[in-house]
């Protein structure tokens, strides 16, 4: 049967359908937000897996017939999933996989599919509700409903669900999800919101979130099938304490080891003393073993940052580790930076080019054009660590997408800096917050390679530890801070205001006042580092590399472009004579590029007198393309002619023009006048100068 519940938002209609499509499915939802159609389907294994870990699988995708498109790839059919599909699914499963029992181990797979797109209302935000209403109906054990909106600001309004073009307005656009009580995941970008705006937005957002539980309920109420019972795991009290007897005081110790290898070294001995201490009282247990000394690492670690305000590396909680900037570290490139922050490093490396290097997006919308990238990069061996070496996954595009968001709105317009622009970011070395030395070290790199970016962007890491109602924010965090921590905070902006924000959590939800002191830990690292990074560099260097392309552009009317490009593209290969590259968009702008600046200024200067209007009191170099007995028929711009008139030639009388002019000869001439028609009249004599006695010489 099917049962089906919906809501008003702002005049559109929300629904959440099941019992249609997807049956043999542990749980399926249709949902739909205006003509927008999401599918979203969950299962999960009977037999429990042989991981150590929860092995969730969230896929999404958009069918390009959604659209009323067909695949612009070769094959005409959908491929691999694209950046976009990959961050919608990662954003998913970091909402969705703390409200898992922890016991729980069963392979999960959830599949959204979307299947209609109007181009008015987000499918990747629908996709993130009916996640949990599918899990929250089925049978798969989930600590749900949660709800998630986006949020956005139309004029001094903060709006839930916002149209996406109602969103090309906003300053604000921000996706949470959360539970009744609290908010337990955000990411987001701001055009330099205040801070206090950003707070609002997601009190604003909770009341939405809400609502959208409440429709869940309903649901679940109708047609929710019974959880399966999970079976937490039976703990071995003896053999905790026998770890916790022999780990304690050396854990301690390790604990208090600044330096992160020493450290896991450290730790890494001792654990395997303990596993061999105890072999004979404990056969075959060494995974209980090392699970309890992860336990006994945990709690201490987290006890002396509640109880001492102590930090594993001796800082205090609000501290920024040391910070250290080296620029113009490569030699051949457009501009480079490496910025350190404790053990923390990012090469980032800014690189320029042309219109032809833009990056194409091939989506539900159609196809578009980014002229500003950012691509990030995590080898193993930045952590001391070997792996499978494969194609960025969706950590590393999740990282960039989060830096490139952040540095976005710094970035200067076409029209101010016709360059295509890439940064990269390879993560050197690694001790968290990786993803925001590299907001850092770009925009330093783009100062280096002189970019006209208005200020510096800086991103800083905050956490939490919690127990019971006793907390503890820390500043600048450390990557065992992350995993034995409650919440990874990543805020990114200027000193005017917050470019972009990432929360994830791995307990039930964070309240206000929780946040409230976050975004002020935040603030004050952010304007610690924006001080190092505008004493390293403060404004953009003058000049760009002598490596770097030089781009010009000018904007000419539409009805121009053909006599740029000319008969066939005559014109214009004749202009790339110069060595230049010339590109011609529909709109009218073109784009001239050059490693050599005097190819590119002279390709420039001949656009420019294929467009150009003729000014009257301008003075123009012409070509005498005809000669008549009453006077000379001259070339002043390609395609322009005007006449001098025998008059105009000489201030003495001209008897016969080809005494003073012959055809295919260069002369200076001044426009004296353009009629209605549109018909040029020059003078030769206007730039003679007269004989002496300021009259006409006779005959």
């Amino acid at each position: 049967m099917v049962e089906r519940v919906a809501l008003d938002t702002d005049g559109r209609e929300l629904s959440i359908e099941t019992g249609l499509v997807g049956k043999q499915a542990h749980g399926a939802v249709w949902m739909r937000h205006g003509d927008t159609v999401v599918l979203v389907a969950v299962v999960s294994d009977n037999r429990p897996s042989n991981f150590d870990f929860f092995p969730l699988q969230v896929d999404y995708r958009e069918k390009m017939y959604a659209g009323g498109r067909i695949p612009g790839n070769f094959f005409k059919r959908e491929s691999a999933p694209s950046t976009a599909e990959k961050l919608h699914a990662r954003l998913i499963d970091h909402q969705i996989r703390p409200l898992f029992p922890k016991a729980y181990n069963f392979e999960t797979q959830v599949y959204v599919t979307v299947l209609s797109y109007d181009g008015v209302n987000d499918p990747a935000v629908l996709a993130m509700t009916g996640a949990s209403a599918a899990l929250s109906i089925s049978n798969i054990p989930f600590d749900g409903p949660i709800g998630a909106v986006r949020v956005g600001r139309v004029g001094d309004v903060f709006k839930v669900n916002p149209t996406l073009q109602q969103l090309e307005e906003s300053d604000v656009n921000i996706v949470v999800s959360g539970n009744r009580e609290s908010i337990i995941a955000v990411e987001g970008e701001f055009h330099e919101a205040p801070d206090g705006d950003v707070l609002e937005a997601l009190k604003v957002a909770h009341q939405g979130i809400i609502e959208v539980i409440d429709l869940q309920v309903g649901l679940v109420a109708k047609v929710g099938k019974e959880k399966r019972v999970v079976e937490e795991h039976e703990v071995n009290t003896v053999l905790v304490a026998a770890v916790q007897e022999k780990a304690a005081s050396r854990v301690k110790d390790a604990n208090r080891t600044a330096d992160k290898l020493d450290r896991e070294q450290l730790l890494r001995d001792l654990g395997n003393e303990i596993k061999e201490a105890l072999a004979e009282e404990f056969p075959e247990s060494d995974g209980a073993i090392g699970d309890a000394f992860d336990g006994v690492v945990k709690k201490d670690m987290r006890a002396m940052i509640l109880d001492e305000n102590r930090r594993i590396d001796g800082r205090s909680i609000d501290e920024v580790r040391e910070i250290s900037i080296h620029l113009g570290v490569l030699p051949r490139t457009h501009g480079s930076a490496i910025f350190t922050r404790g053990q923390t490093q990012a090469l980032c490396v800014a690189t320029l080019g042309s219109k032809m290097d833009t990056r194409m997006i091939d989506d539900l919308s159609g196809k578009s054009f980014k002229s500003f990238m950012l691509d990030y990069n995590f080898p193993n061996w930045s952590v001391g660590e070997t792996g499978r070496i494969a194609a960025p996954g969706r950590r590393e595009i999740g990282h960039g997408s989060l830096a490139e968001k952040a540095v976005e709105p710094v970035i200067p317009g076409e029209e101010h800096f016709p360059y295509t622009i890439r940064l990269v970011s390879e993560i050197t070395e690694s001790n968290s917050s990786s993803s925001m030395a590299t907001v850092c070290g770009g925009s330093l790199a783009m100062m280096d390679a002189g970019v006209p970016i208005k200020t510096h962007v800086a991103g800083a890491g905050v956490g939490l530890v919690m127990e019971g109602d006793k907390w503890v924010v820390l500043t600048d965090i450390l990557g065992e801070e992350d995993h034995l921590g409650d919440m990874d905070l990543k805020i990114t902006g200027t000193v005017d205001g917050l470019t972009a924000i990432q929360m994830d959590i791995k307990i039930g939800g964070v309240s206000f006042d929780i946040l409230q002191v976050a975004f002020e830990r935040a603030r004050a690292a952010l304007n610690h580092i924006l001080g190092l990074m505008n004493d390293a560099i403060s404004t953009p260097r003058e000049a760009l590399s002598e490596y770097a392309p030089r781009v010009l552009s000018i904007r000419v009317e539409q009805s121009k472009i053909g006599a740029v490009i000319g008969p066939g593209g005559k014109t214009i290969r004749s202009i790339e004579e110069t060595g230049a590259t010339v590109t011609v968009e529909d709109d009218g702008m073109v784009t001239v590029t050059s490693v050599d600046a005097a190819a590119g200024e002279a390709a420039m200067g001949m656009i420019r007198a294929l467009v150009e209007d003729p000014e009257v009191g301008a003075t123009y170099a012409g070509t005498v393309r005809r000669i008549t007995d009453f006077g000379a028929f001259i070339e002043i711009l390609p395609g322009k002619d005007g006449l001098c008139h025998i008059s105009e030639l000489e201030h003495h009388r001209v008897r016969k023009v080809d005494d003073v002019l012959k055809e295919g000869e260069k002369v200076q001439v001044k426009v004296i006048g353009i009629d209605d028609q549109g018909k040029i009249r020059l003078s030769r004599k206007a730039l003679i100068e007269a004989p002496s006695g300021g009259s006409e010489a006779e005959d």
